[in-house]
């Protein structure tokens, strides 16, 4: 497991790297051209039948068999998609006011995916199975590239240096990376602390529940797009093969 999780490490970092680099040597002022509908699809699928069925029934048994018997999964994730709701409300006022070449909005759209970014990480080193962590991996991979380059888009539309655009984007660029690093260390190593893994398990769940479905709300595939059937069957073909997974996990 340790094998795939490095191999993960690599190949995120490379993705995020490629992806985001052409923007910044070519001054691209839009993110338009780039569009996979198809891998975005299923990625949304696949993020939505992780969170449900592996991170969010992980996280809640685990509670359970620390007897806590509130269900705190359900609300640290709940929590955490409402937060990420609000992020994103948030960004859209900023652009309304200050334009989409505002430096506060570059900021916060860097933390936004940020914390997307590491919470999927998170997910991938928490994951048990080599099954999960390989789903998990390339529904990360089909989601990062387009996200890596967006970003580096919008960065160089501020008004940053140019070596601000950049810390900020390699900022975004090692957060999975040290999501998966992160949990793994708490799921090997900080034994005597049951409650990390929990916790680290309902908040990438409501990461995942939120990229499933609300990210991105005027593209997203299950919003302003639920009538894009060819769309759609791959959202549910990424869900059911979550599902599919698991019945051996």
């Amino acid at each position: 497991m340790l094998d795939v999780k490095l191999i993960s490490i690599v190949l995120v970092l490379m993705t995020a790297l490629i992806a985001g680099a052409y923007p910044f040597f070519k001054k691209i002022t839009t993110a338009k051209a780039v569009s996979f509908p198809i891998g975005e699809s299923l990625a949304a699928g696949v993020f939505l039948g992780a969170g449900l069925m592996h991170m969010l029934g992980d996280a809640s048994n685990d509670f359970y068999s620390l007897n806590y018997h509130y269900p705190f999964a359900f609300m640290i994730a709940g929590l955490m998609f409402l937060f990420l709701l609000l992020l994103e409300h948030i960004g859209r006022e900023i652009v309304a006011h200050e334009g989409e070449a505002s430096n506060t909005f570059a900021v916060l759209a860097t933390l936004m995916l940020s914390i997307h970014s590491f919470l999927m990480g998170a997910a991938l080193g928490l994951s048990g199975t080599v099954s999960v962590t390989i789903m998990i991996l390339l529904a990360i991979l089909a989601h990062k590239w387009a996200a890596s380059f967006s970003l580096a888009v919008q960065i160089n539309k501020s008004h940053f240096s140019t070596k601000m655009n950049v810390l900020l984007f390699l900022f975004f660029a090692l957060m999975t990376p040290l999501g998966i690093v992160c949990a793994t260390f708490a799921k090997h190593v900080l034994i005597q602390y049951p409650l990390i893994e929990p916790i680290l398990n309902a908040l990438a769940a409501g990461t995942f529940l939120y990229l499933g479905t609300l990210h991105g709300l005027e593209q997203a595939t299950l919003v302003k797009r639920c009538c894009d059937l060819n769309r759609f069957y791959f959202v549910i073909i990424g869900f059911a093969m979550m599902a599919l997974v698991a019945v051996w996990t």
